[in-house]
């Protein structure tokens, strides 16, 4: 399973740029970053060898398409994030075509997923983190969306996305989802292991027993 890291920080992708496959933004997390947007993707797709997911602000599929080809030009691994609705799918069947990848997020049930995959979508994000914030089931989303690709040889990839934990991580690669995007705290979580500390503590208090 590949990691996305989800932010629009430029020192938290540095501390972690070697060891990431791609980005994810949306506009809050461009807006935290301060900068002039077209600087600020330009600056992160610079940094990122793997894909960069931006995300458009128009609601009618023309408008979608439009501020689409222009965040295309900014870089060859920019990914046009479009959010799941009629004019959304409409967008992305007509970016797949001219050959621009597309990423269907704000998507919350198997329907919606199906949808993205049918119009060609290269990725689509789940958010399972509200889900389970409203007391449902992420995690069963994607299982049921991993069968739906499988039962039809879809070649969308899924992005588990609205990561809270490290647990929401180890489930998605269980399940056999392709990438899961983390915001730098959880990624930083994937690390460590309370005993591998404690190992290591251990290990260097004995080292300092041995003669030399």
């Amino acid at each position: 399973m590949r990691i996305f890291l989800d932010t629009a920080s430029v020192e938290e992708i540095r501390e972690f740029v070697d060891l990431i496959d791609g980005i994810t933004t949306n506009p809050t997390l461009l807006a935290q970053a301060a900068k002039p947007f077209r600087e600020a993707i330009k600056e992160i797709c610079d940094m990122v060898e793997g894909p960069v997911s931006v995300e458009v602000t128009a609601l009618d599929a023309e408008g979608m398409i439009s501020e689409a080809r222009e965040l295309a030009r900014i870089a060859d691994n920019v990914v046009i994030k479009i959010p799941m609705g009629t004019e959304g799918i409409r967008a992305v069947r007509a970016l797949e075509a001219e050959g621009i990848p597309t990423n269907v997020t704000l998507v919350f049930s198997p329907a919606q997923a199906l949808w993205a995959a049918k119009a060609g979508a290269s990725y689509v994000s789940p958010f399972v983190g509200r889900i389970d914030d409203r007391a449902g089931d992420g995690m069963e989303l994607i299982s049921q969306i991993l069968l739906i690709y499988e039962n039809y040889g879809f070649k969308t990839e899924i992005i588990v996305a609205s990561v809270r934990h490290v647990r929401h991580v180890v489930e998605a690669a269980l399940l056999g989802a392709h990438i899961a995007t983390v915001p730098p705290a959880v990624a930083k979580k994937l690390f460590h292991h309370p005993l591998t500390d404690e190992g290591i503590k251990r290990f260097l208090a004995d080292w300092e027993k041995v003669p030399r």
